[in-house]
């Protein structure tokens, strides 16, 4: 087994080199960097190939039989080096050395010496300048260039290129296995001739022996890395020598949204939010409590645009489809879930998180994304924010616009019925069932035309990598059209019907009449999909999107869409109900629901009717994880007897201490309330289960506005702690900076402040959001975030 090169130094003295491809020059040692690989065409044979592709690729000469296996490849000025013999024709024992033949003039040879992609100026025209890999201390610097846009190349060669004597071609290919019949190899010369949306090439400049050349690409060229080589073709005494130039770094295509060709075209302001800005908020809580989560999305930092597109080489998506926005981000719904296909983000809804970290601790993607390009294994773990929010960085690392979006009072339809059922005994105990409320949901919406889709349902889509139901066997979801799910269109593609009944089912309880048969006892048709929330484009304030997806409530429009839903895709026909005479309200004050202290529910009867009624029930307060499953019970208080005459009104109020709390608190903090009553006279019955959340308190912070890059400047970070509890194992993490900083801070004491100033020293130019959580075993998602400028020094 021998290593073998075949090619010429950059200033063409040779000492090793092939005039067929089965004849090559023998090294003892790695070949020297800078090697341009040299083959004559005149006497190549017809269908075999001269050139590795990379690491793991094998090629077989059809008429001498010869085998070769790349192992590897790289240097620099245009290096591929490193196959490896494995058989040959020649020998059954070592390895036969050719015989080189006669070496050829290279006096009037036009070859590439050098190939500039000229980084710094494309990355800024194409707005990739600010992706870490393309900047100048990166060696080498990648290029990084958007789809359907021209991006210039300076090539240096031996000598002055002349048109008349000299041809140019210019190679790329994609994939493993590059093909022009599907597009993933491609090779075209120079001309002056402009076809739009279509690759091509044309002289911009020339001095002396270099040439500026402008590329252009298809506004629908699949999306990846590609690599360039340039083929100079020397005709002279009827024969045709070529000489090939592979570079030896690939060039970065993504999707680009400023262009008007590409299906994910967008206006350019949205674009400053929804394809450059690296840092925003998810949305969590209750629809009475909403707060925001700070989050570094990151996807210009290190290895992010290389993870995401490792996740579409493995993903089994065809090259044909990968400049498809569709079905690339409903491919990426599955792959950012680890159900199936080993992806990103394992979720875990409940503790321990022992072997991993809480969802909650997660300050952002970079860390996430790191951590699996590293282990290419799923990292422990996330929960709807937190695969939203690597959905959303992944995304935005390829040029999809694309944001996340927070759905209070969100439903989990489990048997496509269209509707949330509610399941009662006799006794108006509930009974487990499948469907459920979530407090929020968390999924993304992704800007592009829909050319799939009848005309008009463009724009934003809903996609969802949180792993709930499977689609086509798969867990995953979307994309589906938002305006259809407002029109209740639920049979287009993608899983139209699902994402409506999170945002628009009717919830139904059920109890059995005195014959076992279940009866509808209540029909809610306003309670699901509520303050529907995105960070709004280029300000720190949240948007309510909640009429992007259905009408306003009780609206004819509304009540439309909900019967073409259920006529399209429901199990079920819509159920009604009559008045009932005894009405009911609960009040709480969700702004004055604080952690560490007591609170109080009222629940509110009015008697309706010109006559007596009769009121019985109970209320029961249980601690619950906020996809809407109970945690453990802590109060229940039973009412009966309650008489109330007409037009009277009667308060039932439930206090819930503290103490009855403290330590039985599961994820983001959320309570359950359960109310059952009936009206002893009709049998009328109401059930309601409102959800409350805890609040915590915010992080206070003092730091400058302007620092300077490279200098040290310091953070005050203090909130009072609001239990009587000691917080262990605490810490700060800040995020937006370059690379995440943890400082460990000790124990804070109960009802005690906590202050420390962290030292940071900033290294990124320009306004950058500083993200903060205080994390501790007893409480977690303390944050807030704060925006610096950092000036060069």
């Amino acid at each position: 087994m021998y290593n073998v090169s075949y090619g010429l130094r950059p200033w063409y003295q040779p000492t090793s080199w092939a005039r067929d491809w089965n004849m090559f020059s023998r090294y003892t040692s790695r070949p020297p960097t800078g090697w341009n690989r040299y083959f004559d065409y005149s006497t190549r044979r017809p269908g075999t190939s001269f050139f590795s592709r990379g690491s793991g690729a094998s090629y077989r000469d059809p008429h001498s039989g010869a085998t070769f296996h790349v192992y590897g490849s790289g240097g620099t000025g245009g290096v591929t080096y490193g196959d490896r013999i494995l058989e040959t024709p020649w020998s059954t024992g070592d390895p036969v050395t050719p015989t080189p033949p006669s070496r050829p003039d290279f006096s009037n040879v036009l070859a590439v010496k050098h190939v500039d992609l000229m980084v710094a100026e494309n990355s800024l025209a194409h707005h990739t300048d600010r992706y870490e890999i393309s900047q100048p201390d990166q060696k080498p610097s990648q290029l990084v260039i958007r789809r359907g846009q021209p991006f210039s190349i300076t090539i240096d060669f031996t000598k002055e290129y002349n048109p008349e004597a000299d041809d140019l071609k210019l190679v790329f290919e994609a994939g493993d296995n590059p093909k022009s019949v599907n597009g993933t190899y491609v090779e075209f010369i120079l001309s002056e001739e402009d076809l739009p949306k279509q690759w091509g090439a044309k002289i911009v400049s020339q001095e002396g022996t270099k040439l500026i050349i402008s590329v252009l690409t298809p506004p629908t060229l699949y999306v990846g890395k590609w690599e360039l080589s340039v083929d100079t073709v020397k005709k002279a005494d009827n024969s045709v020598a070529v000489y090939k130039y592979g570079h030896n770094q690939p060039i970065y295509i993504i999707f680009n949204p400023w262009c008007e060709d590409d299906a994910v075209y967008m206006d350019e302001e949205s674009l400053k939010e929804y394809v450059l800005k690296d840092t925003g908020f998810v949305y969590m809580g209750t629809k009475d409590s909403i707060s925001e989560k700070p989050w570094n999305f990151g996807q210009f930092e290190s290895v992010i645009l290389d993870c995401a597109i490792y996740l579409l080489d493995h993903s089994g998506l065809k090259w044909e489809v990968r400049g498809n926005p569709a079905l690339i981000v409903r491919k990426l719904s599955a792959l950012m879930n680890s159900n199936d296909d080993n992806g990103v983000v394992t979720g875990k809804w409940s503790e321990p998180y022992t072997d991993g970290r809480s969802p909650l601790s997660w300050t952002g993607s970079v860390k996430i994304l790191e951590k699996y390009w590293e282990t290419k294994a799923p990292v422990k773990y996330g929960q709807c924010w937190v695969f939203s929010g690597v959905l959303t960085t992944v995304c935005r690392t390829l040029g999809i616009p694309t944001r996340s979006v927070s759905n209070f009072m969100s439903a989990h339809d489990t048997d496509g019925s269209v509707t949330i059922d509610s399941i009662y005994d006799a006794q108006g105990n509930p009974i487990d069932h499948d469907d459920s409320v979530w407090n929020f949901h968390v999924w993304n919406e992704a800007w592009m035309a829909r050319p799939d889709l009848p005309e008009g349902f463009g724009g934003w889509q809903a996609f969802d990598s949180t792993p709930q139901e499977v689609s086509d066997g798969v867990f995953c979801c979307g994309p589906a059209s938002v305006e259809a799910i407002k029109q209740g269109n639920i049979h287009l593609p993608y899983d139209g019907a699902f994402v409506f009944a999170e945002v628009n089912a009717d919830r139904l309880s059920w109890m059995p009449n005195f014959t076992g048969k279940l009866r509808c006892i209540d029909c809610q048709k306003h309670e699901i999909g509520k303050y529907i929330s995105t960070k709004a484009a280029n300000t720190d304030e949240r948007e309510d999107v909640t009429s992007n997806y259905k009408s306003e409530e009780g609206s004819a429009e509304e009540r439309a869409a909900v019967i073409r839903a259920n006529q399209l895709g429901s199990n079920r026909p819509d159920i009604y109900r009559s008045e009932q005479d005894v009405h009911f309200r609960l009040e709480h004050d969700p702004q004055n629901t604080w952690m560490g202290s007591d609170f109080d529910v009222l629940l509110r009867i009015t008697n309706g009717s010109d006559e007596v009624r009769t009121v019985k029930g109970r209320m029961v307060v249980s601690s619950m994880y906020y996809t809407g499953q109970l945690g453990e019970q802590l109060k229940m208080e039973p009412f009966e007897g309650i008489t109330l005459t007409p037009g009277q009104d009667v308060e039932v109020k439930v206090k819930l201490t503290a103490q009855e709390y403290d330590g039985k608190l599961k994820d983001c903090c959320m309570l359950k309330m359960s109310v059952w009553a009936s009206a002893v006279e009709t049998g009328q019955v109401f059930t309601s289960q409102p959800t409350f959340r805890l609040r915590k308190p915010h992080l206070t912070v003092n730091a400058p506005k302007v620092v300077g890059a490279g200098t040290e400047f310091e953070v005050e970070v203090s909130f009072l702690n609001p239990l009587a509890t000691t917080l262990t194992g605490c810490y700060v993490e800040i995020d937006g900076l370059a690379k995440p900083l943890k400082f460990r801070v000790g124990t804070v004491a109960p009802k005690g402040t906590f202050m420390t100033t962290l030292p940071i020293v900033p290294k990124k130019i320009g306004q950058t959001t500083l993200i903060l959580v205080f994390n501790s075993d007893q409480l977690e998602d303390i944050n807030t975030s704060l925006t610096i400028f950092i000036k060069a020094v």
